[in-house]
């Protein structure tokens, strides 16, 4: 499969020097074409007639301070002709980033990853957040060292994400050489007095294990890949599974939840981009059509009385 173009986000953060090596790394093993671009928000609102030229000449001097600090911290991650193509544009950093990918037609974004308590990331955002509520293009955050892949996490959920965020990491893997782990997170189940004789923890991980062997069967033809089912829930068991297994990247399906979601209970996807544990992949995922992504509880109760109706007529 041919590699679109490949847009990394950079600034003058020791991050973006990371972003922007590994971006190229792709790049170069991909045959692809990468594009290194920079928002830098204008100091200065347009003026009056009277000063407007002013205006104008500040902001030009703004946008091109922008490229030497930004030149000056990637200049040693990439050549001296991708550095000279530096795009600097005009604008906040997510914006500009998906807007420079869209133009490209880009089938990856580049970033680099910075920690943020959840308090901080509400109330200054960062690049990476913002990018992946709104882009529909798989978009990878740097962890603190990217110097290679050689071991690759994907994380399964059973849903309908399976299928896209196991082939985006089978191409990474496959670029790279790099060993591929398929992991599900079994989270604790939700206790509802009305349905009691339901709710078996042992019986349910069981349950979501072989599920996860059948959901894994036709992805399995042609790739090498060992599987594991762990306890808890996701971002912390695939925090642990990073630490226990040594992964290089991991690769997630983000489903997009709604604003009011995220912002009262987050999600795996941004509590991994807090944590950043190894480099992550964050691949989109719409729903099919007339299907949504249902809320934890009603996800598990779904399962759980899809299990009790299997057990009922194998009895």
């Amino acid at each position: 499969m041919t590699w679109k173009p490949i847009v990394a986000g950079v600034d003058a953060s020791p991050q973006a020097a990371t972003a922007a090596a590994f971006a190229w790394r792709i790049a170069q093993a991909a045959n692809a074409d990468c594009h290194f671009v920079h928002g830098s928000r204008p100091l200065f609102r347009s003026a009056t007639a009277e000063f407007a030229t002013d205006v104008n000449l500040l902001i030009e001097q703004q946008m091109e301070a922008a490229r030497m600090g930004v030149s000056a911290t990637i200049e040693r991650s990439v050549p001296p002709a991708a550095l000279r193509a530096l795009d600097i544009r005009a604008g906040r950093g997510a914006s500009v980033v998906t807007e420079a990918a869209r133009e490209h037609g880009a089938s990856l974004i580049v970033l680099g990853g910075k920690h943020h308590s959840t308090l901080g990331r509400w109330m200054g955002g960062s690049t990476a957040h913002h990018v992946v509520r709104v882009t529909d293009i798989p978009l990878l955050v740097t962890g603190e060292r990217a110097e290679g892949v050689r071991r690759v996490l994907v994380s399964a959920d059973l849903s309908y994400a399976v299928r896209p965020t196991f082939e985006a990491a089978v191409r990474l893997a496959r670029l790279f050489g790099a060993e591929l782990r398929v992991l599900h997170a079994v989270e604790p189940l939700p206790v509802f007095a009305e349905m009691p004789a339901l709710w078996n923890e042992e019986g349910f991980f069981e349950d979501s294990r072989i599920q996860l062997e059948r959901c894994l069967e036709p992805l399995l033809e042609d790739v090498v890949a060992a599987s594991v089912v762990r306890r808890g829930y996701a971002a912390e068991a695939i925090a642990a599974e990073v630490a226990s297994w040594g992964a290089d990247l991991v690769v997630v399906g983000s489903h997009g939840k709604g604003w009011v979601d995220r912002l009262l209970l987050g999600s795996t996807t941004e509590r991994l981009l807090d944590q950043l544990p190894a480099s992550l992949l964050v691949v989109p995922v719409p729903a099919p059509p007339g299907e949504r992504h249902p809320g934890r509880a009603e996800r598990l109760a779904r399962q759980a009385k899809q299990r009790a109706a299997r057990s009922t007529a194998a009895g």
